[in-house]
């Protein structure tokens, strides 16, 4: 079984250094959701029924830490930052079908890569964070 709290902190760790390093100096953005999987994985004591964690449970569990992450930073990013206007006017130029869909497509988007973003990292801290463990 998975170490839930420990997984929760660790996104929620990703989030928050993701967030400020996008606010400071936008090209470390990606540092968060590698610290984030490496800290789920390095601090986890084990997964499921074995008594140490092997190099796919340390991915899994870094994974899982970025799923969490990116969902967080897909929430402050349309909520509090005002990102979604600059993907509106980015996709408005392009789709002009229906007004008010722009706003859930832009959504849509941001949700899409800093998920795929947030897990893929994520996957990749937590294979370090076994290996700096191990």
């Amino acid at each position: 079984m998975a170490d839930w709290k420990i997984i929760g902190l660790s996104g929620l760790v990703n989030a928050a250094i993701t967030i400020v390093l996008i606010i400071l100096f936008y090209p470390l953005f990606f540092l968060g959701p590698l610290m984030g999987g490496f800290l789920a994985a390095y601090f986890s004591q084990k997964y499921e029924d074995y008594t140490q964690m092997d190099i796919k449970d340390g991915a899994i569990v870094g994974t899982m830490s970025g799923m969490i992450g990116g969902l967080i930073i897909t929430l402050i990013l349309i909520t509090g930052f005002e990102a979604i206007n600059g993907l509106i006017n980015l996709i408005s130029l392009h789709i002009n079908l229906i007004p008010g869909v722009d706003a859930v497509v832009a959504a849509y988007v941001i949700l899409q890569l800093s998920l795929i973003i947030s897990i893929t990292l994520g996957a990749l801290g937590g294979l370090m964070g076994i290996r700096a463990k191990g």
